[in-house]
């Protein structure tokens, strides 16, 4: 007869069982993490692409500007004097340009490295707004074109929180807020203070989730998108980093036809037991 396994073996098997959950709980977490950033790529490319193509063309410009001026400036007369300060004017409105399309891009891939920086399980505080407003980066260009974002930011204290990983749960409800809007539509971001905590809401004028569906959108490998689109992790992990790994909440009401309003609680002070 087979030996019964000791006490200590079967705590030990237990450990080693729970590590490995773990570690596929953590990989898996990073991966639906690049994937969020791939299905926004295409747009990211564009918000990249667009200003520098500005730049290029303005460069080419003020090239052939300054090649003007230079001939003029060699004439010495008055009128060409005269010439040689409306082509500096037209250059200055041209760097003019070029600086705005610079901040643009620069905007651009601080959201980007914000998002996907590697210190995600550094627990620190932050501005829990300038967090969001660089997520909200991410997506300008998948939603510029078809959907308005209103801000409604409060005063916000420094909040302890492992930020990278609130950072892919803001991702997660936005890129779904979006999907969920057919043609033109709204999506509003609001933070407050509630009590100990912070509220974050992101609400949109989407199409709603059906009342037979509602105890099963938080659920792992649960989705209503179309095969290709959603793998149905996105709000389950994102149900645990808000309330496993921060201790706070993660609601949400919604009305078929009118919109979905997804509720993020964390709490502004972590206790450690949260934190492990």
């Amino acid at each position: 007869m087979d030996e019964e396994p000791r006490p200590e073996q079967l705590w030990s098997e237990a450990v080693d069982l729970r590590a490995k959950v773990a570690s596929l709980t953590a990989q898996l977490t990073e991966e639906h993490k690049m994937a969020s950033i791939g299905r926004l790529l295409a747009g990211i490319v564009h918000e990249i692409n667009s200003p520098i193509g500005a730049i290029l063309s303005n460069n080419q410009v003020i090239i052939r500007s300054l090649e003007m001026v230079g001939k003029a400036i060699a004439g010495g007369d008055a009128a060409a004097l005269e010439k040689a300060g409306r082509i500096v004017e037209t250059c200055q409105s041209l760097v003019a340009i070029d600086k705005i399309a610079c901040e643009r891009i620069s905007e651009v891939v601080r959201g980007l490295k914000t998002f996907a920086r590697v210190d995600s399980s550094d627990l620190r505080k932050v501005d829990l707004n300038e967090h969001l407003q660089n997520t909200l980066k991410l997506t300008h260009g998948e939603f510029h074109r078809r959907i308005q974002v209103e801000t409604d930011f409060g005063d916000l204290p420094p909040v302890e929180c492992h930020a990278q990983m609130l950072n892919q749960v803001f991702l997660n409800i936005l890129v779904n807020a979006g999907q969920a809007i057919e043609g033109e539509g709204k999506i509003a971001v609001r933070t407050r203070r509630e009590g100990d905590d912070v509220e974050v809401s992101i609400s949109d004028t989407g199409r709603g989730i059906k009342p037979e569906d509602r105890s099963k959108i938080l659920a792992g490998g649960f989705t209503t998108k179309a095969v290709g689109v959603g793998t149905g992790l996105g709000l389950a992990i994102s149900k645990k980093i808000v309330e496993e790994t921060h201790g706070g909440s993660l609601s949400f009401e919604s009305e078929v036809g009118v919109g979905t309003t997804f509720h993020i609680r964390i709490p502004i002070e972590q206790v450690k037991t949260a934190a492990s």
